[in-house]
């Protein structure tokens, strides 16, 4: 379907509001920014935002979507076994860490550190995000500890929690070395920690 001038502006707004916040975080980012990355006029950003903070919460669901489906069509999906897929999931995330720091950095994670406790509305979606992101991991999870037959004293829920603190503390690691390798080498701990904790369930379930 053909879009129409003022939902292709929308579009626009929308991805320079993606790379922008993540290159300057949120308060750095002004409207004048965002139209002039869009090419638009301030007046086509107000006829699809009310505010700044109206374009934010809007930029992290367009980030849901965006990355979401990125996550829902990757390979890992198709293996067998529950545990290849979690951990295949977490490989992916290590291949992610490429380019420059903005293009490989969580848009919700950059704008949360800043508006957690100044601007509840943008900070809500964060957590839709990220919370809803660790849902679709948490389902592997929960299949890989029936599979395995473990019964293990944490519960999926917090390791698809534990996933993404782990991924969020990686970026800002990036940011603060100026460097991908301390995300990367973030993320091998993250697999490892993973495997251990399945095997370690299996030898309690196994010598039992």
């Amino acid at each position: 379907m053909r879009r129409s001038q003022t939902d292709s502006a929308k579009d626009k707004i929308l991805r320079a509001a993606l790379s922008r916040i993540r290159t300057n975080g949120y308060a750095a980012t002004t409207v004048e920014d965002l139209c002039a990355a869009a090419g638009v006029t301030k007046g086509a950003f107000f006829h699809h935002f009310d505010s700044k903070e109206g374009l934010a919460v809007a930029a992290i669901d367009y980030w849901s979507e965006v990355t979401g489906a990125l996550f829902a069509g990757a390979p890992y999906h198709k293996l067998a076994d529950p545990l290849q897929r979690v951990l295949g999931y977490i490989d992916l995330r290590k291949a992610l860490l490429t380019g420059e720091l903005p293009e490989f950095t969580c848009l919700a994670g950059t704008m949360v550190q800043e508006t957690y406790d100044s601007n509840p509305a943008i900070r809500d979606a964060c957590a839709r995000s990220i919370i809803g992101h660790a849902a679709t991991i948490e389902r592997d999870i929960r299949a890989a500890i029936a599979k395995h037959g473990i019964k293990p004293a944490w519960t999926a829920a917090s390791l698809a929690l534990y996933t993404q603190a782990v991924l969020q503390g990686a970026f800002i690691l990036a940011k603060v070395t100026g460097s991908a390798k301390a995300a990367a080498d973030a993320v091998d701990h993250l697999r490892r920690y993973v495997e251990l904790l399945f095997n370690r369930a299996q030898q309690k379930e196994s010598a039992r």
